[in-house]
């Protein structure tokens, strides 16, 4: 921290002089130009540690719709304090030419109180779009853009903001664009000063928000999620799908203007539930695995036409399944109703203490040359970041 005293950092602004003004006008890029420099070291932060925030569900918590925050080490973000101007200059003050700087008198500082030693741990939250994590997260694991179907059979309305005028309902003012004209105003007038900087708009100031409205190409698509929530499928398990479809959603909200979520859990029964039942249920029976797809297929008939819709199905499970005919039974419906629908179907194996992982062997045997059916074995909590990969490389 650097400690400077009166200078032309906290000069008045001389209204009449140009190089006054042209100096604080400058101001202005040159924040813009230290917030991106610090969006650019926090996307860097994020990077390094993205495998770390990855598989740790904790890391990330929702902050809004479009937004989440991240805790990261802390920054620390060099800045000015500025004197009074009594503390003299460089090299003034009490001591001898010879006196070794920073040394106190003797004892001083050497207390045996119960102050701790270590310096604490800083960490700061920092808010990140949906939109960015997802092109992090892109970058990072090398992930294709994907073509969606169906581009062009949907259209939607979107009101895009194009630029400022001097009329408009209030609610549209931007008060950022009216601050700015009011200082300006007020600094080519004489009428602003530093020293009580008081900005006052009038009516001429006020800038509101204008718009267009443009048809866009809407590509709509649906995730329909599937999860074995049988007594083998423990917490650990469960909080290993919640960290994976968080990152999953969030690639696909950044390839579809419109996506949708759908949930399945399933023991020996199936039943569409909502995202937090999803996450937080676990039975006690046995497992039919058959089950949670019959109500995928349905679901899809229902409500979302593969020929309108971009349809991704994935399911979670231990690879434990009730019987062999059940088995022969899932694949069927993948072969014959599933597979043919979607743009991709995924098959997740979570890495049980009870569960035999069998399921996905079956899988890889009858689905050996099928692009569409996607599997993945994850382990640990240290798998989510390959298993996303694993699923999404396709670009599909």
């Amino acid at each position: 921290m650097m400690r400077v005293g009166p200078s032309a950092l906290t000069r008045p602004t001389d209204p009449t002089d140009p190089r006054s003004y042209a100096r604080d006008m400058a101001l202005i890029p040159r924040i813009d130009k230290d917030h991106r420099r610090f969006r650019e070291i926090v996307r860097g932060r994020i990077r390094e540690n993205l495998r770390r925030y990855v598989s740790r569900g904790d890391m990330i918590t929702r902050k809004g719709n479009d937004k989440v925050t991240i805790p990261m080490p802390h920054i620390d973000i060099p800045r000015f304090v500025f004197g009074d101007g009594e503390g003299g200059g460089v090299g003034q003050g009490e001591g001898e030419v010879g006196d070794e700087v920073g040394q106190g008198e003797p004892g001083e500082g050497e207390g045996s109180g119960e102050a701790g030693e270590g310096e604490g741990s800083k960490e700061l939250e920092v808010e990140v779009g949906l939109d960015e994590l997802a092109q992090i997260l892109g970058e990072e694991l090398g992930l294709p853009r994907i073509e969606p179907k169906g581009e062009h059979q949907l259209e939607t309305t979107k009101d895009r903001y194009v630029g400022m005028r001097n009329v408009g309902p209030e609610s549209l003012r931007s008060f950022k664009a009216t601050f700015k004209r009011a200082l300006k105003r007020q600094i080519a007038s004489g009428t602003y000063d530093p020293r009580i900087p008081v900005i006052t708009p009038i009516r001429e100031d006020r800038r509101y928000r204008s718009w267009r409205t443009e048809p866009k190409p809407q590509s709509n698509a649906v995730i329909i999620y599937m999860m074995d929530v049988s007594g083998s499928m423990g917490e650990e398990q469960k909080e290993i799908v919640r960290i994976e479809s968080f990152w999953i959603d969030t690639w696909l909200r950044s390839q579809y203007r419109g996506l949708e979520s759908r949930y399945i859990i399933h023991d020996a029964t199936a039943r569409a539930v909502e995202r937090e039942v999803f996450f937080r249920t676990r039975e006690s029976g046995g497992t039919m695995i058959s089950s949670a797809y019959k109500l995928c297929n349905e679901m899809i008939e229902r409500d979302f036409d593969p020929e309108l819709w971009n349809v991704y199905a994935f399911h979670f499970s231990d690879g434990d399944n009730w019987s062999v005919d059940d088995t022969g039974q899932c694949v069927k419906l993948l072969r014959d109703e599933l597979i043919p629908k979607v743009n991709q179907f995924g098959y997740g194996q979570v890495e049980s203490p009870y569960g035999s992982g069998q399921f996905i062997k079956d899988l890889r045997n009858a689905f050996d040359e099928d692009q569409k059916l996607v599997t993945s074995e994850i382990k640990s909590k240290e798998d989510i970041m390959d298993s996303i990969r694993e699923f999404l490389q396709a670009g599909r």
